[in-house]
């Protein structure tokens, strides 16, 4: 059987195709990073990048499609920033510490220049229906199944209490991260990261297990 061969040429153009669209990813995540995802624009990119409306549209159908993409590049740096690495810590609390350190700030690590890109569109899409809302709610619930994943095996190694509930300790540890972008990002306090630590470990403090007789009793 005769096997059509690929034209020489296609290759390099898919490449450059790749090469453009990834370019345009990484001016949207910086847009959306700074100022949010009403602000990704055709007209927006197009000037942040020097390319083109016309070049624009033609790697994205709409401003709904861009707006997805965005966000998905946005949750694949915050995977591979903070619970990639993460998951070479030994299982339990070492873990947990280290996701969690990645977690807070994660922003600065990923190399954007603003806020999470995530927790924008939260704000920005949590009550207009469409494929957005969809996209950061299942994103926000993949994440959170992660942080309970990892609060279990906390549980398993008997670091935390063994009626550690994982999902209200991660209801918990949200409410820390809101708190530290609020404090890092609008009140501009450059203790902010110490803080959200020093409350999560005081988190892990009140799901620890009891202590046995014998050890109580040394204290």
């Amino acid at each position: 059987m005769i096997r059509a061969r690929t034209p020489s040429a296609a290759v390099p153009r898919a490449r450059k195709g790749e090469e453009t669209r990834a370019q345009i990813l990484e001016a949207a995540v910086q847009q959306a990073s700074e100022a949010g995802f009403e602000s990704i624009t055709i007209g927006a990119l197009a000037q942040r990048t020097g390319l083109s409306k016309s070049g624009l549209f033609a790697h994205f159908g709409s401003r709904s499609d861009l707006q997805v993409a965005v966000l998905d590049e946005a949750a694949r740096r915050f995977a591979e920033t903070v619970f990639l690495p993460a998951m070479k810590a030994p299982r339990g609390l070492p873990r947990l510490r280290a996701i969690v350190g990645r977690f807070i700030g994660w922003t600065e690590s990923a190399g954007l220049n603003g806020g999470c890109p995530i927790l924008a569109a939260g704000i920005e899409f949590d009550d207009i229906a469409g494929p957005m809302r969809e996209a950061v709610a299942g994103y926000q619930r993949q994440r959170g199944r992660e942080l309970a994943r990892a609060v279990q095996l906390a549980v398993d190694t008997g670091e935390l209490a063994a009626d550690t509930d994982p999902r209200q300790f991660v209801f918990e540890l949200d409410g820390i991260a809101l708190a530290y972008y609020h404090a890092a990002r609008l009140v501009g306090d450059d203790q902010a990261r110490n803080r959200a630590l020093a409350a999560f470990e005081r988190l892990v403090a009140s799901y620890s297990p009891p202590l046995s007789p014998s050890a109580a009793a040394r204290r």
